[in-house]
Order: structure tokens, then sequence, then C-alpha cells
């Protein structure tokens, strides 16, 4: 433990800088934690390191978030989903920063960076929308000076606190560096059970391509409902032919009214997320409104398209908003 903390102190800069580009790159790496310990350590040992730590946390953030941008603005939605596929909360980042992206725009990238999940996936998303490279780096700038600035800052004001801990640690030895170890274990089983908990909620039967191609040539062709924000049909502007753009959100909190009185018609919902988190959320909304035949397209909007399909645009054949009117006209 105190080669640990000497390491720290004498490789302040570098430790920031590495800690803060893992991060950026996605890797599970306690980055705020170790920018508040080094923020102690400027501040009892060499105040004059802050300077250099901030710079190194800010040109980290400028360069790993400028690789997902690029790749973003390459590939598009295609690499949002493998980016969360291997994420530790894959199921919902992507719809969480459609969501943030959508609302906020630029200050977006500020907002991320403190939602654990979003962080990493908010610039490719921007880069997907369409985001110029200076606005990019505007706001990606200023951003990571916050974020470097709050954490850096907390162990500045702290440091005595912080210098405390570190000695008791650098006394315990062998057993502070288990103590440490288990922590992180517990943090990573606690994401991991969280993904479990939201994979138990939205368990439910799918739809497969097959299925829906037969229910759509039958005598009573289902309702199909695109539940993707406007952020990802901005991306992914195709769709299935017939499919009404219902977004989840809207679904949960029951602003818009489905087409017809039938609770017993089949609706098949499809979205672009790992495990179809965003279909399986909307039909459970479905459902606790009575309609008892709601179900997630197995595969999703990707799926369909694999399959060799044919999708329209959104600006093609719209249906009718009518369709979705406000509860209560």
């Amino acid at each position: 433990m105190q080669q640990l903390i000497a390491l720290m102190v004498d490789h302040a800069i570098a430790v920031v800088f590495v800690v803060s580009f893992a991060a950026r790159l996605g890797l599970p790496v306690p980055a705020a934690p170790v920018l508040v310990v080094a923020g102690g350590l400027a501040a009892v040992a060499e105040p004059g390191l802050l300077v250099g730590m901030v710079l190194a946390a800010v040109l980290a953030n400028v360069l790993g978030d400028g690789v997902w941008f690029y790749t973003g603005r390459t590939y598009g939605y295609r690499f949002m989903r493998l980016l969360c596929k291997i994420s530790i909360s894959p199921d919902s980042c992507v719809r969480r920063s459609e969501t943030l992206i959508g609302r906020w725009g630029g200050l977006s990238l500020v907002a991320a960076k403190f939602v654990p999940g979003v962080s990493v996936v908010a610039p490719p998303m921007a880069g997907a929308l369409g985001m110029s490279t200076p606005r990019f780096l505007v706001f990606e700038t200023a951003a990571a000076l916050l974020w470097a600035g709050v954490f850096l800052g907390l162990g500045w004001l702290f440091r005595e606190q912080i210098e405390a801990v570190l000695e008791a640690l650098a006394n315990a030895g062998s057993a502070a560096t288990a103590a440490l170890v288990v922590v992180l274990a517990a943090m990573l089983a606690l994401r991991w059970w969280r993904r479990r908990a939201m994979l138990r909620i939205t368990r439910m039967p799918r739809a497969t391509i097959d299925e829906l191609l037969a229910l759509m040539d039958g005598e009573a062709p289902p309702l199909v409902v695109d539940v993707r924000g406007e952020a990802g049909i901005q991306v992914d502007p195709r769709r299935i032919p017939g499919a009404l753009p219902i977004p989840l959100k809207a679904l949960q909190q029951r602003r818009g009214e489905l087409p017809f009185e039938d609770r017993g018609r089949e609706i098949i919902l499809y979205c672009s997320c790992p495990n179809e988190v965003s279909a399986a959320l909307a039909a459970q909304a479905l459902m606790t409104r009575g309609f008892v035949r709601a179900r997630p397209l197995a595969g999703g909007l990707e799926a369909w398209i694999e399959a060799g399909h044919p999708t329209l645009s959104h600006d093609q054949a719209k249906p009718p908003l009518s369709a979705v009117a406000p509860a209560g006209h």
C-alpha cells in the first residue's frame, strides 16, 4: 500500500491521465475516486500538481470521447449497440443517452459525465446525430473541466481527511489492499445484480420475425409500434412498414391512446436496444392497461433489416399522428 501511495505521488499527472482516458473508453475504472485522492495528495504534497492534473484529465477526456464521437458519426447506431453490449450496463445506456441528448442537446455531454452508463454512449450518439466538430469540442472541453474540477476540488477540500485515510491504509498494509479489492468487487457485483434485475423485470415472450410476418399476412394483422425516441429515429430513420411511432415514455405516462378498443388484438413493439428492453418495458406498460397480447419483437429493428425485409423511412408514408392523440381528445 505504501508503494502504491508513493507511486501515486510521484506519477500523479500520468495516473490521472491514464485513469481518465480508460474511463472514457468505457473500462470499469473508478476514475472519480482516483481523482479525489489525487486532488488530496496534490494539496498535501505539491499544490502545483493540481494544474497539471486538470490539464491531463481534460486532454484524456477530449481524446477518449473524440474517438467515440467520430466512430459514432461513421458507424451510427450499429456501433452504439456494440458499445452497449460490452458495457457493464448495456440494457439502458442507449435509451438513457437518447433521452439525455434529445432533451439537452450539447449540454448533455456535460450532464453525461456524471451519469453512470451514459457517459461513454453520449459522445458517439452526438456524432451519429450530426453534431458539428467545433460544437462537440466546446461542450466536451467544458464538460471535462467541470468533471475534473469537481472531483479534484473535492480532494483538495477534504485533503486532511484523505491524508488520514491514506496513512491508515498504509499502516494497515495488505489488509487495506484486500479491503479495496473487496469494495471494487462489491461495486461490480452491484452493477451486475441491477442488470440481472432489469432482465428479470423485462423477461416475457418475444415475437419472432417469422411470427410477425405470419400475423401481417393473417386476417387480423397486428398493430406494430416503434417505441424509439426522436433521437433514435434521427440516427436510424428506417422503420417497419405500417409501424406507428409511439415513444416508450408516452406509453409509460399514458400520454397517448391506441387507435382501437379491442384489447385482445396482437401488438408487436420494437426498438433498437440490447435485449429489447425498451420494447419490453412498453409491452409491460400496455399490459397494465389491459392489452394482454402485447409482445416485444425479438432482435428489434435490426433483426428485421438483417432478415432482408423492406423498410420505409419515417418521412415516407408516415402513419397519421391522430392515431396517438392525447388521452381525452
